[in-house]
């Protein structure tokens, strides 16, 4: 790519190279699945939610796609080309797959299927109908439920339930019960975290997961020195920032194979 900058904000579009798969489900690393959703493959490309803000563009966060190599090299080019309306993937997408709003209504999915959670205090009489049907809910912006503190005794969200910053308490709870009851004895398992009674501290987890690197072959007396190291305060910083190192240690292979590792 010759702009190495949107190298960054457009790694979503490399689930267009899966093409060892007819169709897919994208989900952001934001969202959270409450109930079977695999009637989404019954849908064709690009099937997505309408966006909170700005209704006539789809949110990228959940959609369903088909892989395709010419598809992926011509969003490559549109991004070199073009850029980004918005200055990531989402702008690109609704750019590229611009019939969306008017064509065909069967790829506009329902609002249950890809809910922000800042639209449940912007529309709570609709939220208060309809959210009983909620099937992905997608944590939209800076804080995420991680981001909370967690009481492993009330198994609940320390806070004020009524903090118009808090996402909606009950949605919050359900994503610490999955990472508590099926994420956290994995990392245990592995080593990333010890063993603890006391409830979790994220941070820790946070710090012992920015540790973990995919092993490489070592390098020949010939090759260039190594990059500096980062220090896992500093790393954790540009994460936080949105600065992963996505050209190097966090690529999308990197990342990929130490998954692969833990779901073999």
């Amino acid at each position: 790519m010759k702009r190495p900058e949107l190298g960054i904000t457009l790694t979503k579009l490399h689930c267009w190279e899966l093409t060892q798969y007819s169709k897919c489900v994208f989900m952001d690393a934001d969202t959270m699945v409450l109930a079977n959703i695999d009637e989404l493959f019954e849908r064709e490309e690009l099937s997505a939610a309408p966006d909170p803000g700005w209704p006539d563009c789809f949110n990228s966060g959940v959609f369903v796609y088909r892989p395709s190599i010419e598809t992926y090299n011509e969003l490559l080019q549109l991004a070199t080309e073009k850029g980004s309306f918005d200055g990531g993937d989402q702008g690109l997408l609704n750019t590229f797959f611009s019939s969306w709003a008017t064509t065909d209504i069967s790829k506009h999915l329902p609002f249950i299927y890809n809910l922000s959670s800042i639209s449940i205090y912007s529309y709570l009489p609709a939220f208060k109908v309809f959210g009983a049907n909620t099937k992905v809910v997608h944590f939209l912006g800076s804080i995420k439920p991680w981001n909370y503190t967690y009481d492993s005794k009330t198994k609940s969200i320390r806070g004020d339930a009524h903090d118009p910053t808090m996402v909606h308490p009950e949605f919050l709870n359900i994503w610490w019960d999955i990472y508590i009851t099926n994420i956290l004895p994995l990392l245990e398992q592995h080593g990333v975290v010890k063993e603890t009674t006391t409830g979790v501290n994220m941070d820790e987890v946070t710090e012992a997961v920015s540790h973990m690197s995919v092993s490489a072959t070592a390098s020949s007396p010939s090759s260039p020195p190594p990059p500096p190291t980062v220090s896992s305060e500093d790393r954790k910083e540009k994460w936080e920032q949105g600065q992963a190192d996505y050209m190097g240690a966090d690529s999308f292979d990197n990342i990929k194979k130490k998954l692969d590792t833990y779901l073999q």
